[in-house]
């Protein structure tokens, strides 16, 4: 698989394509990060399949593969980890030649015992055919529908 470049923290400001959406949950703050790292994370999302590829217990270092839209496959490796708060990986490797970085970053925070507040956010340089047409904002327009979906269930 093709390796892609390493990214840190400052590439979720400076991606030349940046998506992010803020989702306020009626749900504590710790039962949405549980969700967020359990043995099948996103699932929720239709065109995710996510497998952790590192033990338990996860942090920085710890890697996961996914497979997008039944077709990209993507190692990931996360570079930021805060129990319950907050995770940051980016793509170390991709089938196909659309990406030269990815990042992504979840934040999860509490506003009120039963309450939280989940942002999510994905940072990507596209290349070649990834540069044309609106397709990854279609991607990411429907990851985020299927989360807002699941967390007002």
């Amino acid at each position: 698989m093709p390796t892609l470049q390493l990214t840190d923290e400052s590439f979720l400001t400076t991606a030349p394509s940046r998506f992010s959406e803020t989702f306020e949950i009626a749900r504590p703050a710790a039962d949405v990060w549980a969700e967020l790292i359990n043995d099948t994370p996103l699932d929720w999302c239709r065109a995710l399949s996510i497998k952790w590829t590192s033990p338990r217990p996860f942090g920085i270092g710890t890697t996961r593969t996914a497979k997008v839209l039944g077709a990209l496959m993507v190692k990931e490796r996360y570079f930021i980890w805060e129990e319950g708060h907050r995770k940051t990986f980016c793509i170390t490797e991709s089938s196909l030649p659309v990406f030269n970085r990815v990042a992504e970053d979840y934040v999860v925070e509490p506003l009120a015992p039963d309450r939280s507040r989940f942002t999510w956010t994905l940072a990507m340089e596209p290349k070649g055919i990834a540069k044309i047409g609106p397709g990854n904002k279609l991607l990411v327009n429907s990851l985020f529908k299927d989360t807002r979906k699941h967390f007002s269930a």
